[in-house]
């Protein structure tokens, strides 16, 4: 093939790539392939702004680091990530929302009894989080794993310390018998996602503000039930309708109580405030290709 010009080099690329043998690949890469030239064609992109983009490409691949991932950052500031979270997690309505993953989960976080503290150590205002596990017909779903994690009162999350020497803020728990979990953690924060890089730049650009609305993060599974991963936002939050990921649920929104110093739900002594988070979980049970 020769002599290609702009209007015959997307069917000569799509020719070369006819022998590819996995046929979800071929269907990705020929639509891919078909919407980029699109797009070139649309905007009428022109060499300095395809230098430009693949210089902000490279930068964004260089950021990322065993702590950083900045392509999920990418992903998560332009709606791709709740995109594909919303159209592969569509549930029977009751069933807790999923929402984006986001990039600081760890797969070591240590295991904590029920009623441990998982901030350990990390630095906020004292925060008791409890509630049940159960499945969308309303049985308890006992045994259940739940991951948790969440950044400290700066906005920062453990990954992000290089001195730290443990995990802080992230942990383990089973659910009991009857589907019941409870914890002590901190009092989630707004924070700004990491915008001192190429994502960031890009925000900047758009006129857009790097920040989330307070917030836990769940990840949840048990035999039987779709994974969950979700989050908990903290109510009154002043990012809540401008959430920079586009994460926010309104059934994710709940309460943090505040309680004057006193008897704490583990039945210590508090000398000072602390808040308390209730919430229930409803997970879906999975399809036979699905089961967790």
């Amino acid at each position: 093939m020769r002599n290609l010009d702009e209007e015959t080099i997307t069917q000569a690329v799509l020719a070369r790539n006819v022998d590819m043998k996995d046929r979800r690949f071929k269907e990705i890469m020929t639509s891919l392939i078909q919407h980029l030239h699109a797009f070139a064609r649309e905007v009428h992109l022109t060499e300095e702004e395809w230098a430009a983009g693949i210089q902000f490409l490279t930068d964004v691949g260089q950021t990322c680091s065993p702590t950083r991932q900045e392509f999920i950052l990418l992903s998560d500031t332009l709606g791709l990530s709740t995109l594909v979270t919303a159209q592969n997690h569509r549930k029977p309505r009751g069933c807790t929302e999923a929402t984006v993953f986001g990039p600081f989960y760890v797969d070591d976080a240590p295991d904590y009894e029920l009623g441990a503290d998982v901030g350990n150590g990390m630095a906020g205002e004292p925060c008791y989080v409890r509630g049940q596990v159960r499945s969308i017909t309303g049985e308890a779903v006992p045994g259940a794993r739940m991951e948790v994690w969440q950044a400290d009162a700066e906005g920062f999350y453990d990954v992000q310390n290089p001195e730290r020497t443990e995990a802080q803020g992230r942990g383990t728990l089973h659910a009991d018998a009857s589907g019941h979990y409870r914890f002590k953690t901190i009092v989630a924060e707004c924070y700004p996602i990491p915008h001192d890089g190429p994502v960031g730049r890009m925000l900047d650009a758009m006129g857009r503000h790097p920040w989330r609305p307070a917030h836990l993060h769940f990840m949840i599974s048990a035999p039987g039930y779709e994974t969950l991963v979700t989050h908990v936002f903290r109510d009154s939050d002043t990012y809540l309708d401008s959430d920079t990921v586009f994460g926010v649920r309104s059934s994710l929104v709940a309460d943090w109580i505040r309680h004057e110093a006193g008897t704490t739900p583990d039945g210590s002594q508090a000398d000072k405030p602390f808040y308390t988070l209730d919430f229930d979980f409803v997970l879906n049970p999975a399809s036979p290709s699905r089961a967790a």
